[in-house]
């Protein structure tokens, strides 16, 4: 049974705790704490460090290590905080198990927020603390609810038990560390995986560099060594069983408060470690178990299962980087049976694992926000290695029918580009010329949403911009520029992916040619009566004959609203003399061919227009 003591009013006026400034500086021996409990979760520990802090002053809490947290009044010198000890234990403020505490064996501050007291130096012992009179002891109660060690239920025995801990004597200090005999009498007893897991968090720690191999070389004593150092340990290069255990507490720390948990998922036919305490499942959508946030990171999991073969695989690969979930800049590696990809933004890092064995395709994908590199590569590492496959794989009718749209893919977001017009062949190699406004700060630019192009040239005063695919591309049909200029109120007509990719095709808008130049007598413009769209911007304009004239340009002036059908395009001498400066092919028409057909004229346009779009 529990109970609860409680420490009168004028015991907590006497405690009341005055700041004297930062004393000389100290030895890491001479800075000590009083620690007065530990709790298995960040929440528990902040929620008794909270009511700790309504009686004491000095209030601290640090993670520990191996997923627990500890609150600590301090930092004191060694003798303040014997005195402390003594006085908190006696007049019932803090449990009686308490005991000094070295920093070093603290980690990251939690309490209070945002503080981080373990550089500081030391603070001088509250007020009181040795001479507290009985009279004061009996005045009344203002402690906190605090847990202590079991008492009678009608609180009998407490003014004992004060009597006993007013005398008891100073707890225990800790046994000595092994010397470095034993301890390697110890390593020696170590498997070659831990051994292994000690390079590991040497390395994470940043004093391992070579291979994981488990052999304690030179070079691994020299980063214990180091470690040693840099922890307030003596350097023998030879790590003891308490040491050993706080270097992987502090591997280990960066996992506390995520719920690392093993996840047996059996529609999936996958059982995984996974962070419990940040996500949470939430439905099937084949080939994705999805489990979505549940926590305050922002992190989610899909489980990748299906039946397959290498083009399934391969499939798969393509489509995972089509989605909102797989940013486009990261490594991504494809083999004959597996493949990973990365993808990250300002926002997010996605990795995903996947690999094909017996006919089934299963795998994972992490979505972690950016900026939280340690954690993430952790719990990647722990599901990567914890992944094993179960018999069966996720039915293909299951799932969610009523959320499907033309921009999902089992649940998930296809990737959208910033911004999608239109532009034109220009040469048979792919060379495109579209509007400058679609090449306007972006991290990538495709043809089509799936070949890279790279800027060549631009004018913005024209609206111009030349592009190359990374690719050789061999196009349907290439622009033939007019060698005459068109006729006033002749037809034209403008090819464009008028909504921006939502069709699989360039269609055609007619109109007429209104004037020969801008509103302004620009004569490299032309201005055109056409209901045109904005994904239309950057397509070709044809004559009757089927030539190009001239490019289809934004309508961007802010000032004035124009009527909806005057558009104006760029000339097509304008064009041709921008592709010779650029180096880039392109050719004239070869004297007049008579109007073209309309079925012609809609396969000439669909085959050399190419949707450009501009991604983050």
């Amino acid at each position: 049974m529990k109970r609860i003591l409680r420490a009168p009013v004028a015991i907590f006026l006497a405690l009341s705790l005055t700041w004297a400034g930062l004393a000389r500086a100290q030895s890491a021996e001479d800075v000590v704490w009083v620690q007065i409990e530990a709790q298995p979760s960040l929440a528990e520990a902040t929620d008794r460090a909270r009511a700790y802090e309504t009686l004491l002053d000095d209030v601290n809490g640090f993670a520990l290590g191996g997923g627990w947290y500890g609150i600590a009044v301090g930092p004191y010198r060694r003798e303040d905080a014997e005195l402390v000890l003594r006085s908190y234990v006696r007049d019932g403020l803090v449990p009686r198990d308490s005991f000094i505490q070295q920093s070093s064996r603290f980690q990251q501050q939690f309490w209070p927020v945002g503080d981080n007291v373990l550089e500081t130096g030391v603070i001088d012992a509250p007020v009181g603390v040795d001479g507290v009179a009985p009279e004061e002891a009996a005045a009344g109660s203002t402690t906190p609810d605090v847990t202590t060690t079991p008492l009678d239920p009608a609180g009998t025995e407490g003014e004992t038990e004060a009597a006993e801990a007013e005398t008891a004597p100073a707890p225990t200090p800790p046994e000595p560390d092994e010397t470095p005999a034993e301890a390697r009498r110890s390593e020696r007893a170590l498997s070659a995986q831990e051994r292994k897991d000690l390079q590991i968090a040497l390395q994470w720690a940043g004093f391992y560099d070579a291979a994981i191999d488990g052999a304690f070389g030179r070079g691994t004593r020299a980063s214990m060594r180091a470690w040693q150092g840099a922890n307030s340990y003596e350097q023998t290069g030879v790590l003891t069983t308490r040491q050993r255990a706080a270097l992987m507490a502090q591997y280990n720390a960066v996992l506390d408060g995520l719920g690392l948990q093993l996840v047996r998922d059996e529609k999936a036919g996958i059982e995984i470690m996974m962070p419990t305490a940040e996500v949470d499942f939430a439905r099937y959508e084949p080939p994705f178990a999805h489990y979505d946030s549940s926590g305050n990171i922002g992190a989610r999991v899909l489980l990748i299962s299906q039946p397959g073969n290498q083009d399934t695989l391969y499939g798969l690969y393509d489509i995972m980087q089509t989605l909102e979930i797989v940013p486009l800049d990261g490594p991504r590696e494809r083999k004959r049976n597996s493949f990973e990809l990365i993808g990250e933004n300002g926002s997010i890092i996605s990795q995903t694992q996947v690999s094909l064995e017996n006919g089934q395709i299963k795998g994972f994908t992490l979505i972690w926000p950016a900026g939280d590199e340690d954690r993430r590569r952790r719990v990647v590492a722990e599901m990567s290695k914890s992944l094993t496959r179960l018999p069966g794989v996720l039915d293909v009718g299951a799932g969610n029918s009523d959320a499907q749209a033309i921009d999902l893919v089992a649940g998930l977001q296809i990737r959208q580009p910033k911004i999608a017009r239109s532009g034109f062949f220009i040469d048979g190699n792919g060379a495109v010329v579209t509007t400058s406004e679609v090449v306007a700060s972006c991290g990538q630019v495709t043809l089509d949403a799936d070949t890279d192009a790279t800027v060549v040239a631009t004018d913005e005063a024209r609206g111009l911009a030349l592009l190359k695919p990374e690719s050789r591309l061999a196009p349907l049909a290439v622009a033939e520029f007019s060698n005459a200029a068109p006729r006033l109120q002749s037809e034209i007509s403008v090819a464009g992916y008028s909504y921006e990719g939502v069709l699989s095709a360039a269609t055609l808008t007619f109109g007429a040619l209104s004037d020969l130049k801008g509103l302004n007598g620009d004569e490299t413009l032309k201005r055109l009566s056409v209901k045109a769209q904005p994904g239309d911007a950057g397509g070709p304009v044809f004559d009757e004959n089927g030539h190009v004239v001239g490019m289809l340009l934004p309508q961007t002036d802010a000032d004035r609203k124009l009527p909806e059908d005057v558009s104006f395009a760029l000339d097509g001498d304008v064009i041709l003399k921008a592709a010779q400066e650029a180096g880039l092919g392109s050719k004239q028409a070869q004297g007049t061919t008579g109007p073209i057909a309309p079925r012609d004229l809609t396969l000439r346009a669909q085959g050399m227009t190419v949707l450009v779009s501009c991604w983050e």
